[in-house]
């Protein structure tokens, strides 16, 4: 067996906002990807339009870099657990990591799933210790954390030799010393080079590559991404799709062409030899998982377990007064094809007929991947309505079990009583509590994902914005018992027409609102919550009668609360088991399942 010592495939992985796509730009730039006088934005590898907007990668990307006659195929992962399916699998593609953690935070939790899936599949790990220039940065310590990491998760001895690099990737620099005065990025560079294996190289072989991508493009269809494990293949090839999970598929297809990665680009290659990273298009359904294997011998390779959905929700037609005003793709035939494709690319989704022809049900593996993909939705045109987020139980011998997971919270000194106060009535057990350091503590708990549900808003307000949030799913456990409910109730239109400022006016004295003047509304849909904890049904329609006496007073302006803006995520944590949320291209509206109050008391009454 040889190497291919002009080739290293790597992946970058850490934990959310530790500085990942940065990272890869810097190596991009240094490598000479770009003109002298190109103009890059920041971040160029977050291409979808949400990526850029919230700042987090959703899917990883591909791309390569020269340095000193290697090519280095890079893999830009996403570093929220939401989107953990899309790192588990791109890990098969790589013949290393490098491991990035940020200078201040340290090893946070997404760091330590990242690093066990790396250890799992026994790859190296280079560790970059990135944000050296942050204020409070401590990278002496953070090695020290992330040593401590590699033993609670039973590295091996050769794992805990791991070389370290501190970097600024904003800055475009890495060094092996933090006394080093180097204004480059070559110390990565060649630690990579050095470190990471190059992969095996056997041309006679038959060939294998496995699918750990879905790529799709309206000209040519679907491509597929992965590393060709063994052998050689050409363009214009006949050769067999199978899969280890799918015994009975077996089915002989053409390569139409093969793509090689350089820089952003995708190039078009004659020939795919074991090591590279391809791109193989002309294969109609190729799904991932699947292993593109020669005529001679059609072995599929073994593919990575994905971790199981542990949240649903129901996707179906908008029905409401203003349904179909601004969507593209409105019909039940239209929301199913959407989300069918999907499954193409996301493999942690699930997606279910139910009894009903208008109705889906939509798994994932948190609120923000489900919202992800609600808001894409929304952007290409589409209209429907979402239920409540519900947890998925299971039963194991007989019993009850829900999901649980990690959350780790960084919060200043001042807001740890509320914390634990607000989180032990939502079934949370407090596992650790580091001491304060610099005003802040560091609190892990263990608790069922349901108690996480509408708790991210409340978190932000009682930390003052300030406070860091991360969850990881860990097991399921027996059912943890019943937790309390919303306090807030939801404020109800009861007619249909325009909102007037007189409407609001009055109906603002019980609670806050979320519609303003001029805004149309439907009777049910929900306007505002009241703190009182009852639901209440009000006109904010209503518009003062015209009369020629002058009452004292009427000149004075009428003044209205500013109105409560939710994001789509604070939205499904506020909704109840008889609400949806009507989501347009252009807006989303809250709406009861029953719109009609008398209807909606009756129901109520049976039940």
């Amino acid at each position: 067996m040889n190497k291919r010592d002009d080739i290293r495939n790597i992946a970058i992985i850490a934990h959310v906002d530790h500085g990942k796509t940065t990272l890869v730009d810097a190596l991009l730039k240094q490598s000479g990807i770009f003109r002298e006088n190109q103009v890059v934005e920041e971040r160029v590898m977050d291409s979808n339009a949400i990526e850029r907007e919230r700042g987090i990668t959703i899917l990883s990307k591909n791309t390569s870099v020269m340095h000193d006659g290697v090519k280095i195929n890079i893999i830009d992962t996403p570093g929220h657990a939401d989107f953990g399916g899309e790192v588990e699998r791109v890990l098969k593609m790589v013949n290393g990591v490098v491991l990035l953690v940020d200078a201040f935070e340290g090893p946070m939790p997404q760091t330590k799933f990242v690093l066990k899936k790396a250890f799992e599949l026994d790859l190296p790990v280079i560790v970059a210790i990135n944000k050296i220039d942050r204020p409070g940065a401590r990278p002496e310590t953070v090695v020290d954390e992330v040593l401590d990491l590699f033993i609670d998760l039973g590295a091996s001895d050769d794992a805990l030799e791991s070389p370290h690099v501190f970097t600024s990737a904003k800055a475009g620099i890495a060094k092996l010393d933090l006394n080093d005065e180097t204004t480059d990025m070559s110390a990565l560079f060649n630690t990579i080079i050095d470190y990471i294996p190059a992969p095996d190289y056997d041309v006679e072989a038959p060939f294998q590559v496995l699918i750990s991508t879905i790529d799709y493009n309206d000209y040519v269809g679907r491509i597929g991404v992965g590393k060709v494990e063994r052998g050689q293949f050409n363009q214009g090839d006949t050769v067999v799709i199978v899969n280890k999970e799918k015994p009975e598929l077996c089915k002989k297809v053409k390569i139409t062409n093969i793509y090689e990665y350089e820089g952003l680009e995708r190039v078009p290659a004659e020939t795919a030899k074991a090591g590279s990273i391809v791109a193989v298009s002309g294969i109609e359904d190729i799904n991932i998982g699947d292993t593109i294997a020669s005529t001679e011998d059609p072995t599929p390779l073994e593919f990575v377990k994905i971790s199981e959905p542990t949240l649903s929700m129901n996707f179906s037609v908008n029905d409401s007064p203003f349904a179909g005003r601004d969507g593209k793709f409105v019909t039940s035939r239209q929301i199913r094809a959407r989300l069918f494709r999907e499954l193409q690319t996301d493999v942690g989704l699930r997606v279910e007929d139910t009894d009903s022809t208008d109705s889906f049900k939509v798994s994932g593996r948190g609120e923000l991947h489900l919202s992800v993909l609600i808001e894409n939705m929304r952007r290409e045109g589409y209209e429907f309505q979402i239920s409540k987020p519900e947890v998925l139980y299971k039963t194991i011998d007989g019993k009850l079990h829900e999901p649980m997971e990690i959350v780790t919270i960084d919060v200043s000194n001042e807001h740890v009583g509320s914390v634990i106060e607000k989180l032990g009535r939502r079934k949370a057990e407090l596992v650790s509590m580091q001491e304060p350091t610099g005003g802040y503590a560091k609190l892990e708990f263990k608790m069922p994902a349901r108690g996480l549900i509408g708790y991210r808003s409340e978190f932000m307000s009682d930390t003052k914005g300030n406070g860091i949030l991360n969850t990881l799913f860990l097991d399921y456990e027996p059912y943890k018992g019943d937790i309390p409910r919303r306090m807030d109730a939801s404020i109800v239109s009861f007619d249909t027409g325009t909102a007037s400022a007189y409407g609001l006016n009055n109906a603002q004295s019980r609670g806050d609102l979320f519609v303003k003047p001029s805004e149309e509304v439907y009777e049910g849909q929900v306007v505002g919550q009241s703190p009182k904890g009852v639901e209440i049904e009000v006109s904010v329609t209503k518009t003062k009668k015209q009369s020629n006496v002058r009452a004292s007073g009427a000149d004075e302006a009428l003044k209205l609360s500013p109105t409560v803006d939710m994001s789509l995520e604070e939205a499904l944590e506020f909704i109840e088991d008889d609400e949806l949320i009507e989501v347009t291209p252009v807006t989303f509206r809250i709406r009861k399942k029953i719109l009609n109050s008398q209807i909606r008391y009756k129901s109520k009454k049976n039940k």
